[in-house]
C-alpha cells in the first residue's frame, strides 16, 4: 500500500493535480470510483496570502475526498511558508505538496513550479523550510529536468528526501516537453533507485495495462493519472480493479458516461452556479462524448450551451439516438 508520513492510503491510484480540472467537483467522484489519493489543482502561495475569496474556495476540501493533497506553488520562501501554513492549520487537507512541475511561463518567470528543476541547493531550501512550519507531511510534484541537458531528477529528489519531504511524484517529462513526446520511466525508475521516500510514477499512463507497467519498470510505490482520467474516471476504477483482481472491466455504456457527466455538471453548479458550471462542463462533456459514435456533432452543440437542463436533454437525446432509449436515459 501506499503510504506518505502517517497517511496510509486504500490502493497505490492516485489522481493527479490538474490545473481546471481537480475541484471538488471532479474529485469527489475520482474519490467514488475508488481512488487512493486525490490531489487538488495547485494553488499560488501569494493568492492563499491575499485570502481572495476564489483562492479560499479552491481550498476547500470535501470530508468524502479524504485522503487529499492540496498543492501550492511559489518561488518566494516566506510567502510559500506562510500559504503553507494556511493550508496546515486552516484546511482539512491530509498532505501539503508543492508544486515543483509547472512549465507554464507564468508560473517559472516567478521563480516557481519547473524552475526549481535547476536547483537542487534551492528545492532542499525551501521544502525543508516548509517542512520546519507545518504538522502535515510535505510532498513534491516535479518533472524529471528543465530540458534534455538539465535532467538533475535524482539529485533533486534526493534534495526533497534530505530537506524531510515524505514522498516525490515524478513525472516523466522535462519542462520543454510539456505533455509532447514521451515520458522516460527510465528516470523514474533511477529516482526509485535513490531515495527510501514513497516514489509515485506518472507520465503516458492512459489504461490500467499502462498503470501494471509504469510500476513494475519503475518500481514505484504509486502510479498517478492525470489526463488518462479527463472525461473518464472509469479509467481510475478499472486501473484499480486490474492491479489488485488482474481483471480488465469493460469501458461503461455510453449512457453511464452521461449519468456521470451529468452528476459531474450538478455538483459544478452547486459549487460556482450554473452559468459559470455549464461553461466549465463544455470541455468536461466534450471529454466524456470522446470515442463514442457521433461524438462530434454532439460537442459541437453544447458548446454553444448555457442552460443545465439544455444540457442535459441534449446529452439525453444523444443516449436515446444510439437506440438505448428504454434504460439509458440519464435522470
Amino acid at each position: 500500500m501506499l503510504k506518505i508520513g502517517d497517511i496510509e492510503m486504500k490502493n497505490r491510484v492516485v489522481l493527479a493535480p490538474m490545473a481546471g480540472v481537480c475541484n471538488p467537483a471532479f474529485r469527489l467522484i475520482a474519490k467514488e470510483f475508488g481512488t487512493g489519493l486525490v490531489c487538488a489543482e495547485m494553488v499560488s502561495d501569494k493568492a492563499i496570502l491575499h485570502g481572495n475569496k476564489r483562492t479560499m474556495e479552491m481550498l476547500y476540501v470535501d470530508e468524502r475526498e479524504k485522503p487529499l493533497s492540496l498543492q501550492i506553488f511559489g518561488g518566494d520562501k516566506e510567502s510559500l511558508v506562510e500559504a503553507a501554513k494556511v493550508v496546515d492549520k486552516q484546511t482539512n487537507a491530509d498532505i501539503i505538496d508543492i508544486n515543483m512541475g509547472c512549465p507554464v511561463p507564468k508560473v517559472t518567470k516567478c521563480d516557481a513550479g519547473a524552475r526549481w528543476l535547476l536547483d537542487p541547493n534551492k528545492i532542499y531550501e525551501m521544502v525543508s523550510a516548509v517542512v520546519d512550519a507545518v504538522d502535515k507531511p510535505v510532498t513534491v510534484k516535479m518533472r524529471i529536468g528543465w530540458d534534455s541537458e538539465h535532467i538533475f531528477a535524482v539529485e533533486n529528489a534526493q534534495a526533497v528526501e534530505r530537506a524531510g519531504g515524505k514522498a516525490v511524484s515524478v513525472h516523466g517529462r522535462t519542462r520543454e516537453q510539456l505533455y509532447t513526446g514521451t515520458a522516460n520511466w527510465d528516470i523514474i525508475k533511477e529516482v526509485k533507485e535513490a531515495v527510501s521516500i514513497p516514489v509515485i510514477g506518472n507520465g503516458d499512463v492512459f489504461s490500467p495495462e499502462d498503470a501494471k507497467r509504469i510500476l513494475e519498470h519503475t518500481g514505484c510505490d504509486g502510479v498517478m493519472i492525470g489526463r488518462g482520467a479527463l472525461g473518464n474516471p472509469w479509467m481510475l476504477y478499472r486501473t484499480i480493479h486490474y492491479l489488485t483482481e488482474g481483471e480488465l472491466l469493460p469501458d461503461p455504456h455510453p449512457s453511464e458516461k452521461m449519468r456521470i457527466a451529468v452528476l459531474h455538471m450538478d455538483r459544478l453548479v452547486a459549487l460556482k452556479g450554473e452559468s459559470t458550471a455549464v461553461r466549465e462542463m463544455r470541455k468536461h462533456l466534450a471529454w466524456y462524448l470522446k470515442g463514442l459514435p457521433g461524438a462530434a456533432r454532439v460537442k459541437d452543440v453544447i458548446m454553444e450551451e448555457t442552460s443545465r437542463d439544455q444540457m442535459v436533454k441534449i446529452l439525453n437525446d444523444y443516449v436515446q439516438s444510439l437506440d438505448e432509449a428504454g434504460e439509458a436515459v440519464v435522470q
